[in-house]
């Protein structure tokens, strides 16, 4: 399994989050196994999103197919987001018991 963080700068939040939510079952075909979305407390335009997928393969050719750009253009993605893939090292949670 592979993470994938994702910037995007985005000009309405309610678009953009109707035309993700409207892609759940495309997103899931291409790979992704759950999602978490950020919003930053500073830009209001920019979200952040952590996603995991079964492999960094799938990862990579839903994030370069044509399709994801156009949805992207639709849902008010301004400029190119910035992608980074990372594989996880290590998870610390704290317990109620801590």
């Amino acid at each position: 399994m592979v993470h994938v963080f994702i910037r995007h700068t985005i000009a309405d939040y309610k678009t953009w989050r109707g035309i993700f939510d409207a892609s759940l079952d495309f997103r899931h075909e291409g790979g992704e196994q759950s999602c978490r979305i950020f919003r930053d407390m500073e830009k209001d335009g920019e979200i952040e999103l952590l996603c995991e997928w079964e492999s960094r393969e799938k990862a990579q050719r839903f994030m370069n197919s044509s399709e994801l750009q156009t949805r992207m253009k639709q849902a008010g993605v301004l400029g190119t987001p910035e992608i980074h893939y990372l594989s996880e090292m290590y998870t610390i949670r704290r317990s109620a018991a801590d």
